[in-house]
């Protein structure tokens, strides 16, 4: 079977940087669980999004690593919908559904930038910065913060691990096998690490690691952000005014620089009731994989 599938950067920052997925438009193909992973393992890109009739929603979507589905993925959705755009099949100022393991979410286009709204935002088990600072080759004390290591969920499980600098963010030195330890232990995709030490009006620049899912370092993670900005709400390190959008970095680690946009809707008593992540792509490709 020839099987068309894109490639195309999300949250590019410009023409460069940005974060790989592969897409696969639905087009009348009925691919099954076990050859999509074979599409995405060629791939070799973090994500890949194969995209499917719904009876629920405006379209099914499911998310392959190289390794396992995922239920969801924010950089690979914000590629397929950029793509659709692309091609005259998404039109700007349209809201569309999607269906996904993770529930039914809402994609739109502005601007020219693609958003999608998370789930809403779960924060879970706090842990010890001894037991996690071993696995980024750190001393706990350099996670000493005054902002919890935490789990919180918009769709995924990550750990959020606040850092004090940029120079520390970019000394950490991840043992990958320690990682993938207490990503099982814990239940949780990976790490995602932020400092609000930034060069310009970002409000945090971030590192994330997933080892557990065959992704050692990635460019630009939709969830994890759309999980940050949560975070730093609920822990009163943003006010109500600035958690409309703000802008996070990430991929600088990795020559890959990556933006992503991160906006909350609030309820009238500061309470969250939407999270949207959103940015641009770059670099449509098309290509044939034969299985």
């Amino acid at each position: 079977m020839n099987v068309e599938v894109y490639t195309l950067n999300a949250f590019a920052k410009g023409e460069c940087g940005g974060n790989p997925a592969g897409v696969v438009l639905e087009g009348g193909l009925s691919l099954c669980a076990a050859e999509m992973q074979l599409i995405a393992k060629e791939l070799g890109f973090s994500e890949t999004a194969f995209m499917e009739k719904s009876l629920f929603a405006d379209y099914k979507i499911r998310y392959f690593t190289p390794a396992s589905e995922v239920d969801l993925c924010g950089h690979a959705t914000i590629a397929a919908f950029g793509l659709m755009h692309s091609l005259g099949l998404a039109k700007e100022g349209t809201s569309y559904k999607i269906e996904t393991k993770a529930g039914i979410l809402d994609v739109d286009i502005s601007s020219g930038l693609v958003y999608l709204s998370q789930a809403l935002p779960q924060f879970l088990e706090r842990i010890s910065c001894e037991e996690i600072a071993p696995s980024l080759g750190m001393d706990a004390e350099d996670l000493e913060t005054g902002l919890p290591i935490q789990i919180v969920s918009t769709g995924l499980r990550d750990i959020l691990i606040p850092i004090r600098s940029r120079k520390l963010l970019n000394e950490v030195q991840p043992n990958f096998d320690a990682i993938t330890a207490i990503s099982e232990k814990y239940d949780v995709v990976g790490y995602h690490l932020f400092t609000m030490d930034t060069p310009d009006d970002a409000v945090a620049e971030c590192r994330n690691f997933a080892p557990l899912y065959d992704i050692p370092e990635e460019s630009a993670t939709g969830t994890s952000n759309g999980a940050l900005l949560s975070y730093l709400y609920q822990h009163g390190q943003l006010s109500l005014r600035e958690v409309e959008l703000v802008m996070f970095r990430q991929g600088y680690s990795m020559n890959c620089p990556s933006e992503i946009k991160v906006g909350l809707r609030l309820s009238e008593s500061g309470e969250i009731n939407q999270v949207r992540v959103g940015g641009a792509v770059a670099g449509i490709e098309r290509r044939h994989i034969t299985i």
